[in-house]
C-alpha cells in the first residue's frame, strides 16, 4: 500500500516539530544504532565483498528527490533493435551484511526504514545507507544489475540479473528530469524514460493494474499555525515507478519459475469501494456510477487539492499486502498482487526494506542455475513476520503522524462548524468517521445514525489535541 508522504516545511522549530519529537518518545522510536552495529557498519563500509564483473562503463544515472543520499536504484535506458533495453542497478546490500552478524540482526529487528514528517529512521546505519552502499554519483559501487529487454510495445521478452560494479554518472531529481524531457534537452537515455514509461503504463492498463499517483502532503508552518498543501507527482515520477514495477514483476516471475521465493501479494478489501465513493462525494470529486475505480483514479489530476486528498484516501482501498514465501516448487495458490494485477516482488529498495535483500539473492541464484545461499533458505520463512511487524510499526507511525498534523491544522478552530460526509459507521453505532471537504481532514464523529452514512452534514469540531493526538467532531 502506498504510504502517505508527509513533510514539514517552514519554520525549523515550533510546536509541531516539538510534538513530533514527543511522539517518537511515546512510540519508543530510537534513531540511533547500538555500538556493535555501528562498528560492524564501519568495517563493512571499508571491506565490502566486491563482484568480479565490471559494468562501470555503462553511464547509469539516478532519479530521486533533491537531497536524497540513500540511493537504491540507478538506470540506463537504450534502444535494442525495434525494442528497448532497461538496465536497472540495485544497491547490493548483501555485499556489506554478514549473515547473522550485528548488521543482519539489527536489520531483521527493524525490517523497514521508518518515516516521520521531519526525519527518517533508517534500516541500516548511514555510513552504509547514505555512504558505502548507496549508488552515489561518481562512486564505484557493488550492485545487482537487472537487464530487461522489451519489445516495441513495451512487453518483456528477456530478463537477466547479475552482480557487477557500477558507477553512476549523474544524480537527477524529478523536476529537472521533467524539465529536460519537456523542453527537448534530454539525451536519449533520459528521453527514453518517457517513451518506455508511457508504454509500460499502457501495458499496465491492459492487464488491469492500478498505479496511484499519491501526492506528497506538505505541512506549512506560519507563526505556529499550520496549513496542509499537496505536491502533485510529475509524469516523470510515474515513468520512474513503472521501471521499478517492471523489475519487481520480473523478479516475481523468476522466483516462480525457480520454485523458491518471496512475493508481495494482495487481495481487495471488502466494502471499501462504497466508503471511497462517500469520500469522493465529501471532497466533491465527480465519480459517475458507471465509471470503475481504476478508470476514476487513472484520470484524476493530482494537482487539484480535492483530487489529491481523494488519492490519499485511495491508499486504503486494498487490504494491506502480505509477503508470501514458497520453496521446493510448491507455488502459492494465489501469487497475484491485486493492484499490480500480476505476480510482484519487492526487490528494488534493499537499503530501506529487509525483504528486498532476500528476493535479490533468490533471483541471482535463479539466473545462475543454483540454489540460493544457505542464509536465505534458513531465514526465508521468518521474513514475512519480520516485514509484517515492520509494516505495522510503519503504519502506526504514519497514522499517528497524520492525526498529529490534522490536530495541528485545526487546533485553533475548536467549536467551528464544517461541512463533511460520514464515510463509515463505527461501534457503538452512534459513532463513525467523517471526511471534511476543506481542510481535507478525516476524524471521528459522534451523534450519527446509520442513515447518516454517505450524507453531507454539518459537523462541529469538539477537540483537536496534539498531545493525544486526535481530532473529533459531533453532528451539529
Amino acid at each position: 500500500m502506498p504510504r502517505r508522504p508527509l513533510h514539514v516545511t517552514g519554520a525549523p522549530e515550533g510546536p509541531l516539530l516539538t510534538a513530533l519529537a514527543g511522539l517518537r518518545d511515546k512510540l519508543h522510536v530510537d534513531a540511533g544504532f547500538p555500538p556493535d552495529v555501528l562498528a560492524a557498519a564501519d568495517e563493512a563500509a571499508a571491506h565490502p565483498v566486491l563482484p568480479a564483473e565490471d559494468a562501470t562503463d555503462i553511464p547509469f544515472f539516478t532519479i530521486d528527490p533533491p537531497g536524497s543520499r540513500d540511493l537504491d536504484q540507478a538506470m540506463h535506458l537504450s534502444r535494442q533493435g525495434t525494442g528497448y533495453r532497461v538496465r536497472y542497478a540495485i544497491a547490493d546490500v548483501a555485499a556489506f551484511v554478514v549473515p547473522d552478524g550485528p548488521l543482519d540482526r539489527e536489520a531483521h529487528h527493524r525490517a523497514v526504514t521508518l518515516y516521520f514528517p521531519d526525519l527518517r529512521i533508517p534500516l541500516h546505519p548511514p555510513v552504509l545507507s547514505e555512504g558505502a552502499a548507496s549508488l552515489l554519483p561518481g562512486q564505484t559501487r557493488p550492485a545487482a544489475v537487472w537487464t530487461v529487454d522489451l519489445d516495441a510495445s513495451g512487453g518483456t521478452i528477456a530478463v537477466d540479473v547479475r552482480r557487477a560494479l557500477i558507477r553512476s554518472k549523474e544524480r537527477l531529481d524529478y523536476e529537472s528530469v521533467q524539465k529536460k524531457i519537456d523542453d527537448g534537452t534530454a539525451e536519449e537515455p533520459l528521453l527514453l524514460l518517457k517513451t518506455i514509461g508511457l508504454l509500460r503504463e499502457q501495458v499496465e492498463i491492459a492487464r488491469g493494474g492500478i498505479s496511484l499517483r499519491v501526492p506528497d502532503q506538505e505541512i506549512v508552518e506560519h507563526d505556529h499555525t499550520y496549513e496542509l498543501t499537496y505536491r502533485a507527482p510529475l509524469a516523470a515520477d510515474g515513468w520512474n515507478a513503472q521501471l521499478s514495477l517492471l523489475t519487481g514483476m520480473a523478479a516475481a516471475e523468476l522466483m516462480l519459475a525457480h520454485g523458491t521465493g518471496v512475493l508481495r501479494t494482495q487481495v481487495p478489501k471488502p466494502g471499501k469501494l462504497e466508503e471511497l465513493r462517500h469520500t469522493a462525494d465529501a471532497l466533491h470529486v465527480d465519480w459517475p456510477q458507471h465509471m470503475s475505480y481504476a478508470e476514476r483514479v487513472r484520470t484524476l489530476d493530482p494537482s487539484e487539492p480535492r483530487n489529491a486528498a481523494f488519492l490519499q484516501a485511495c491508499t486504503g482501498l486494498m487490504r494491506r499486502a502480505d509477503y508470501t514465501t514458497f520453496r521446493g516448487g510448491h507455488l502459492p495458490p494465489n501469487p497475484v498482487h491485486a493492484s499490480v494485477a500480476a505476480p510482484y516482488a519487492h526487490c528494488t529498495a534493499p537499503l530501506r526494506r529487509l525483504v528486498d535483500r532476500y528476493a535479490t539473492e533468490i533471483c541471482l541464484a535463479a539466473v545462475a542455475g543454483r540454489e540460493p545461499p544457505d542464509w536465505v533458505l534458513a531465514g526465508l520463512d521468518a521474513v514475512p513476520d519480520r516485514m509484517k511487524e515492520g509494516g505495522e510499526r510503519a503504519g502506526e507511525i504514519d497514522g499517528k503522524c497524520v492525526d498529529l498534523v490534522e490536530a495541528a491544522v485545526l487546533k485553533d478552530r475548536v467549536g467551528e462548524v464544517f461541512e463533511g460526509v460520514v464515510v463509515r459507521q463505527g461501534n457503538p453505532p452512534d459513532t463513525g468517521t467523517v471526511q471534511l471537504a476543506s481542510p481535507a481532514v478525516v476524524g471521528a464523529v459522534t451523534g450519527i445514525t446509520k442513515e447518516n452514512v454517505g450524507q453531507r452534514l454539518p459537523v462541529r469540531l469538539t477537540s483537536a489535541d496534539m498531545e493525544v493526538p486526535t481530532v473529533s467532531f459531533a453532528l451539529a
